[in-house]
């Protein structure tokens, strides 16, 4: 998470989207007073910097953010985040935890610890409310984080230049050629608010 007063804006980070990747660039671009919270494994250039007062962390929710600072702040800042195709993204995690569990957790196993990635209360207020400005879509990343750092008038040239956590996937094959029906399904009712939000579907 990143809340910046250099550039006044709040960046609320979400899980299995390019979140690393993002915080590492803006590292460069914050200045000795904006807040930024660690990551995990550290990654040069970011710097974890100002945020034990309030106890800010990695991905604290938007709601929580908003209740942590002033209305002023809040309101006069511009807060985004991303979003990404369930399917996708839960095969994403899937490999992260793979990974760290010594390539020994299988993809059934994965499932039946129910511990999905949700981001959807990150945005949102207790209702259900978008509380964000702006949501990019992971799937066309590079041109919505174009549009907004325009807007924050950060410079950039296309390419976040790393792409943290990236290699924990080995397999690359769509999701449709990996999930079984079961599994795709117990996605889409775990996922629905998203679905329905920003219209992914399976196919």
């Amino acid at each position: 998470m990143i809340i910046s007063h250099k550039h006044k804006f709040i960046f609320i980070k979400t899980v299995k989207t390019a979140g690393t990747s993002i915080e590492v660039f803006l590292s460069d671009h914050c200045g000795p007073d904006d807040i930024l919270t660690p990551i995990f494994p550290h990654i040069e250039p970011h710097l974890a910097r100002n945020f034990e007062e309030k106890e800010f962390f990695n991905h604290i929710q938007a709601r929580e953010v908003k209740r942590r600072i002033s209305k002023v702040t809040w309101e006069g800042y511009f807060k985004f985040c991303v979003e990404r195709n369930p399917w996708d993204k839960v095969l994403s995690h899937y490999h992260m935890h793979r990974h760290r569990s010594g390539n020994q957790l299988s993809l059934e196993e994965y499932f039946q610890k129910g511990q999905l990635p949700i981001n959807y209360t990150k945005y949102t207020d207790a209702s259900g409310n978008v509380i964000v400005d702006q949501i990019i879509k992971y799937e066309n990343l590079l041109e919505g984080l174009a549009d907004v750092f325009k807007r924050l008038k950060i410079p950039f040239e296309g390419s976040l230049g790393i792409k943290a956590k990236s290699e924990y996937r080995t397999d690359r094959r769509h999701y449709k050629e990996i999930l079984s029906t079961e599994q795709a399904e117990i996605i889409s009712k775990a996922f629905s608010k998203e679905i329905e939000l920003f219209g992914y579907s399976f196919q």
